[in-house]
């Protein structure tokens, strides 16, 4: 496939009876989840390193052609240079082998504080990479990184190494005068959307706001230009975020609505083929 959808995490338990049928067991999360979406941003190893298990388990469950995203663990990436965690992040790799074709594109996401001082930094850590074995993505914070000449020394870098961009996209929820992250304990950070892909791969991180109406706009813009990234042969990750999580994946089946609406070549959800009635396909 070219085109995966998903979200940021597949153990929510306040999508019973939406996503997941009533009484679905925390145990079946994963299972149910892979056979709705297509990839999963597993923001779970952002904060703890999975055991070899935990690992098989998750390829076990999953049925092929379903990916995972992997956010390299913030002891790697929050903690000072990113040089000293090369054996480190070595060692995730290693620990996520287990999923084979089930592993997608590893990302790392990087500090508000990680600025553009430390290209040489990055650069060391990128080319240890085994950038062609393990696809990886970069997601930057500092607002430098998106201001010249360092947004271009970065995209000429990703580019030279075939490192993907994570594209960040959190306008929706900064549009209007309510602020839907009120409730949320982690806010998303307001920067430039740079629509440049670096490599073969793309991750999109969409954060979507809790009113679909706000969020229109910014999907149609998306659908444009993922049908001009497929048609070069790209292949794309589309992630769907919202401060009312309840709503993030009601959120990512209307998007695939509109890519295939719009014409755009994209594989068929797996969520529409178990339930085609009119009313599941209706939002909130």
């Amino acid at each position: 496939m070219s085109f995966f959808i998903g979200c940021a995490v597949w153990a929510y338990k306040g999508w019973v009876g939406e996503l997941y049928p009533q009484g679905t067991r925390t145990a079946d999360f994963l299972h149910l989840y892979s056979r709705r979406f297509t990839t999963v941003e597993g923001n779970t190893t952002f904060y703890a390193v999975p055991n070899p298990e935990t690992v098989a388990r998750w390829a076990a469950e999953t049925p092929p052609g379903f990916e995972f995203c992997l956010k390299l663990p913030r002891d790697i990436t929050h903690n000072k240079l990113l040089q000293t965690h090369i054996p480190d992040a070595l060692k995730f790799i290693e620990g996520m082998r287990p999923l084979g074709k089930r592993l997608g594109p590893i990302f790392a996401q990087l500090p508000p504080s990680y600025a553009p001082t430390a290209i040489d930094d990055i650069t060391a850590f990128l080319e240890s990479w085994p950038r062609k074995e393990v696809p990886l993505a970069l997601e930057v914070r500092h607002r430098d990184w998106f201001a010249e000449p360092y947004a271009s020394q970065l995209t000429v870098l990703l580019e030279q190494l075939g490192v993907g961009r994570v594209l960040l996209d959190s306008r929706p929820i900064y549009t209007g005068d309510d602020d839907p992250q009120l409730q949320s304990e982690r806010r998303k950070p307001k920067l430039p959307v740079q629509f440049s892909v670096t490599a073969p791969f793309s991750l999109i991180r969409f954060i979507s706001h809790p009113n679909l109406t706000v969020n229109q706009p910014f999907m149609e813009e998306w659908v444009t230009q993922i049908q001009q990234w497929l048609q070069q042969g790209k292949r794309i990750y589309f992630f769907v975020h919202c401060p009312t999580e309840e709503r993030s994946p009601s959120t990512a089946r209307y998007f695939q609505r509109l890519l295939e609406q719009s014409g755009v070549a994209v594989p068929p959800l797996p969520w529409n083929h178990l339930d085609n009635s009119p009313n599941q396909l209706s939002l909130w």
